[in-house]
């Protein structure tokens, strides 16, 4: 393409020759620039019209507001809703704690309620209606304190339960010997020796020699030595001014100051000391007064069956004083 250029009187020209490409280029420079000045207009135009409120400028300017406040509110709406939908479920699952803390709390000892009011309760159930942020934020405050509550109540019925639990390991309840019969139970009967009425202070256990004897309960070692009328024996004190003894063994397992646990192997049944045949003479101390060992060996229901008129009938038998 070409194009011819003169001045007003002619007197000079200018000629220039357009190629296809250089008439393509300055053909989409032009239009960039087209476009940009009226992005510049347009936006120049838009602001100013929302600034000072024209009529048709600031109608579209609230209408495109209004829509995007509407779809952050649904949004936010939404978010809000199923949080409140977690909350409620948070809410059940601590009234499924409040129902197994009471149950646990009669095994720990510990009044249920009384701990409930002293730690406190609150904080509004989350219903199915829609909850606002203010209303969700206190209902977390809430949730966040009685969760800190049950923490700390669950921490005591824990430390309650621990407790228990060493003390009733700390009882003799465990059956002394791992194959036996019961002889001669604890009280008054005929000393097998002198022919006279004496008080029996422990229970006879027979069984064959060698038979294991356990500790009733976990404890130390206090006494491990041959005694005169017990032969070899062993006295275990669980705490609490409560010791166990085990005479007449045949061999014994452990030392003084040995710390043995619940169901240890201590030593084997034998007829040491003053013993008429081979058994394991039990006792049961408590302040150094003897008890009966069967009252403790019950609560463990580790008790071998015995009915009353066998038990004394096997009294007469070999067994020591």
């Amino acid at each position: 393409m070409h194009f011819i250029i003169t001045d007003a009187s002619l007197a000079k020209s200018r000629a220039v020759h357009l190629s296809g490409a250089r008439l393509l280029a300055a053909m989409v420079a032009l239009s960039l620039v087209l476009m940009l000045s009226a992005a510049g207009l347009y936006h120049w135009v838009f602001l100013k019209g929302a600034r000072e409120g024209w009529p048709v400028i600031g109608a579209l300017v609230r209408l495109v507001v209004k829509d995007e406040f509407e779809q952050r509110d649904r949004f936010m709406r939404e978010n809000l809703d199923a949080m409140a939908r977690r909350l409620g479920e948070m809410q059940a699952r601590l009234l499924q704690l409040d129902a197994l803390g009471e149950r646990v709390s009669g095994l720990a000892g510990v009044n249920f309620a009384e701990f409930k009011s002293t730690a406190g309760q609150g904080g509004a159930l989350v219903s199915g209606r829609s909850l606002s942020m203010e209303e969700l934020q206190a209902t977390l405050a809430e949730l966040e304190q009685n969760t800190g509550q049950h923490v700390d109540m669950m921490t005591v019925l824990e430390s309650r339960l621990i407790d228990q639990k060493v003390r009733s390991m700390m009882i003799p309840t465990q059956q002394p010997v791992s194959d036996g019969h019961l002889g001669s139970p604890f009280g008054w009967r005929i000393d097998p020796f002198t022919g006279r009425s004496a008080l029996h202070t422990g229970m006879d256990f027979q069984a064959e020699p060698g038979t294991s004897i356990l500790a009733a309960a976990g404890g130390v070692v206090v006494t491990q030595e041959l005694h005169p009328a017990y032969g070899n024996m062993v006295e275990v004190d669980h705490g609490n001014n409560l010791i166990t003894r085990y005479a007449h063994a045949s061999k014994v397992f452990v030392k003084q100051g040995d710390l043995v646990k619940r169901g240890q192997k201590i030593a084997a049944v034998g007829s040491t000391g003053r013993s008429t045949g081979p058994h394991l003479h039990f006792e049961v101390l408590v302040q150094g007064v003897p008890q009966d060992p069967g009252k403790f060996l019950a609560a463990g229901r580790h008790l071998p069956v015995a009915k009353g008129a066998a038990a004394r009938a096997k009294a007469a038998e070999g067994t020591d004083g």
